[in-house]
């Protein structure tokens, strides 16, 4: 086998299950290395680096991934389904279609990221933090993003039934569309957000939340009554 330990083995290599097994129980820093399809279920990766690499369906499901970090990769279709990505970094990197279903997600950050399409539902958080990421068309209901702060995050069209958006905060966001059932926005500040689309149905989900005037305006268009 190839030697993987040496510093210039870890850039531009395409990478199988068996090369990553020989690189276990050390940190590793990856450049633009090759994991399409690889299986690296399972394994304990904490710390690991990951910097410009292809993840594309890569399984990474119920892996030790803790304080990972993972930047400008391209991993659409990767499987992080019950995997621990507590303390994990990530960005500028386009993970759409991804699961991250039943994942720990505990201190996670996004920024910058395409997560358009992935499914984050039933995942296990705390502290999690989007900044400037598409989440267009994601699962995400049941989240909490109590007191959090959103900017330049995109959640048109996603699944946010459920979620928890109490004493928030969204600059620049979108909600365009997004099937809002159950959703709780009470102390929300939503003077920054895309409320487009939202239907008569819709509108006591923002009870107790800030609106500006030109957004209620809008709002009040939208459903069909002529404001004057």
């Amino acid at each position: 086998m190839e030697d993987l330990f040496s510093h210039d083995a870890l850039q531009g290599k395409t990478l199988a299950r068996a090369d990553v097994v020989a690189l276990l129980g050390s940190s590793q820093t990856f450049i633009g290395c090759d994991f399409e399809e690889a299986d690296l279920s399972g394994m304990n990766l904490a710390g690991w680096k990951f910097e410009r690499c292809n993840l594309r369906r890569c399984d990474l499901n119920r892996a030790k991934l803790e304080a990972t970090t993972w930047s400008s990769c391209r991993g659409p279709f990767a499987s992080f389904t019950g995997s621990d990505l507590t303390g994990a970094l990530f960005v500028g990197s386009d993970f759409n279609n991804a699961s991250f279903k039943d994942a720990t997600l505990q201190e996670v950050e996004f920024t910058q990221c395409k997560l358009t399409g992935s499914d984050l539902s039933r995942v296990r958080t705390f502290d999690i933090a989007f900044e400037e990421t598409l989440l267009i068309n994601a699962k995400l209901s049941g989240h909490s993003f109590r007191k959090a702060t959103l900017n330049r995050v995109d959640f048109s069209q996603s699944d946010l039934r459920n979620c928890d958006f109490r004493h928030a905060m969204l600059d620049h966001c979108s909600l365009r569309e997004a099937d809002m059932a159950g959703s709780r926005f009470d102390g929300s500040d939503l003077r920054g957000a895309d409320l487009g689309g939202l239907r008569l149905i819709d509108a006591s989900l923002f009870q107790g939340a800030t609106i500006s005037r030109e957004q209620a305006g809008k709002l009040l268009s939208e459903l069909g009554l002529k404001v004057r």
